[in-house]
């Protein structure tokens, strides 16, 4: 084992994710193929493995710091790219029945063969708009947790997010810093959608020390029929008092 995964693994036991060497080798195969991916399809702007280990996996996983994936069953990322921050949590807690929605054919046809190359199982990679995966029964009121990382601006993202979450669950949007803007601008957003704002925990990142914000949203009741509304309308039109 390398310096770049000795140091992943010894910051995550720190917080009490201990990773078997099998978890470790599928975090390195992970690697190997969001780079090789990338070459023909633009999945991230960054490739160096330590930085990747670093601000796409270590970042990934930091949910799990100030909620407790240990105890829950069903995980939805909405928005997820190349997989983030979903397939680190899964590699982690092996428990999770995650499902990924995504709006790009080709980061569905990406994280498929991801899920089959790292032989995760109980990942469904789900193609469409989260407004229109949103209303189905499926979907729709049935999650624990509900992530999305780096996507768009909370008021928006609320109601992208919030249609997904079962009464009683967590809404978490992974942000960079000083999200206090953006929490104002949402405050009508996340009343009219259910939910209720828990608190934001902050962070930095052990290298580059880059600040990450992670706000957690309950959601209080069942999501009112009348959303998300059309494809589109959600983040051009956000609900704003």
């Amino acid at each position: 084992m390398d310096a770049v995964m000795e140091l992943f693994r010894s910051r995550l036991a720190e917080r009490g994710i201990p990773l078997s060497d099998r978890q470790l080798e599928q975090f390195q195969r992970y690697y190997e193929l969001l780079v090789e991916w990338n070459e023909k399809m633009n999945l991230t702007g960054i490739t160096e493995r330590a930085a990747v280990f670093e601000k796409h996996f270590y970042d990934s996983v930091t949910l799990a710091f100030y909620a407790d994936l240990s105890t829950a069953s069903s995980l939805a990322d909405i928005g997820s790219g190349a997989g983030f921050p979903s397939l680190p949590l899964k590699i982690c807690f092996p428990q999770l029945n995650v499902t990924i929605v995504d709006s790009l054919n080709k980061r569905i046809t990406f994280l498929k063969h991801v899920c089959t190359e790292l032989g995760l199982e109980s990942v469904e990679c789900v193609h469409g708009r989260a407004e229109d995966i949103g209303r189905l029964p499926k979907h729709r009121d049935g999650y624990d947790i509900v992530t999305a990382r780096a996507v768009a601006r909370l008021a928006g993202l609320s109601e992208l997010c919030l249609p997904f979450v079962r009464k009683g669950g967590l809404f978490a949007a992974m942000k960079g810093a000083q999200p206090q803007e953006e929490l104002d601008e949402a405050r009508y957003a996340i009343r009219e959608l259910r939910g209720k704002l828990d608190k934001v925990e902050t962070l930095r990142l052990p290298e580059e020390q880059s600040e990450r914000a992670i706000v957690l949203i309950h959601k209080t009741e069942s999501t009112p029929k009348a959303y998300p509304r059309k494809a589109g309308v959600p983040l051009k039109q956000p609900l704003l008092k």
